[in-house]
């Protein structure tokens, strides 16, 4: 699918609860329909493939039950979601591992991912049980040999936009080897509170950077430098940041896996 990687840390629903009184599982209730929002917002938007992280394997140190408010809560949206995206036409599909995670958690995601599979309105990736450490020791095993191109394609496409609510800085370990190249948006909007205009407004600042993926520009004739002294790529003023560069000869093959995605596309 053609559009824009977006990338969402969604934090600040405990807090949010906590400055209303509430106990932290409503915050995580109400989470749940800045997610709805955002998935409805995003097509129309640009963006073709939507991650958002949902709980980090670093989570089950939390306390056990704020833990299985979370599951319950994720089990319960893939149950009245799933027919909802299939109708908007998202494909929602679950990262991490999933052994630890609830047999019925797991049913829930089978069913969902099975339900929205024809979806290409929207690419719905849900990290739940996430470690982008654990993603890359993965791809590294699976990938002959483990070349960049390799564990980039098993690992999915690159993040061009990522987002954290709540007032933090930190990647947290989520997508650390998508993110690469990412740029990033923080914004100190609690997740709870997240509407589609803060979503907008984080695109607008998105689209305002000069994205160069490591190259210099050289304005007076529009030219990509390579700073290795490597030839560089004339670039017309209608082609953006043009071709994203570094192929290398031998891409490798991974053993197939379920949480692998198609293959990265060029920047434009």
């Amino acid at each position: 699918m053609d559009g824009l990687h977006v990338a969402i840390i969604m934090d600040g629903n405990g807090r949010w609860a906590t400055a209303r009184g509430r106990p932290r599982a409503d915050g995580h209730r109400a989470g749940t329909e800045a997610v709805r929002r955002t998935v409805e917002a995003a097509p129309a938007l640009g963006i073709s493939t939507l991650t958002l992280y949902a709980f980090s394997t670093d989570n089950w140190h939390r306390p056990q039950t704020e833990v299985s408010t979370l599951l319950d809560l994720f089990r319960t949206y893939l149950h009245s979601e799933a027919r909802r995206c299939r109708e908007q036409g998202v494909r929602l599909r679950v990262l991490g591992r999933r052994e630890r995670l609830p047999v019925p958690l797991q049913a829930a995601i089978n069913r969902a991912e099975r339900l929205t599979a024809a979806g290409q309105a929207l690419d719905l990736r849900l990290a739940i049980n996430y470690s982008g450490r654990d993603a890359i020791l993965d791809a590294i095993g699976r990938c002959t040999p483990p070349t960049r191109e390799a564990v980039s394609r098993y690992l999915g496409p690159e993040v061009d936009l990522l987002i954290r609510t709540g007032g933090e800085q930190r990647l947290s370990d989520f997508l650390l080897w998508e993110s690469a190249y990412a740029e990033l948006v923080f914004t100190p909007r609690m997740w709870p509170d997240f509407e589609a205009a803060d979503l907008r407004a984080a695109l607008q600042e998105f689209h305002g950077r000069e994205r160069r993926f490591g190259r210099l520009l050289v304005p007076q004739t529009l030219r990509w430098l390579d700073p290795r002294g490597a030839e560089s790529r004339e670039k017309s003023s209608e082609d953006g940041n043009g071709d994203q560069a570094g192929a290398g000869a031998d891409d490798g093959h991974c053993v197939p896996s379920r949480d692998s995605v198609e293959q990265r596309r060029n920047h434009a």
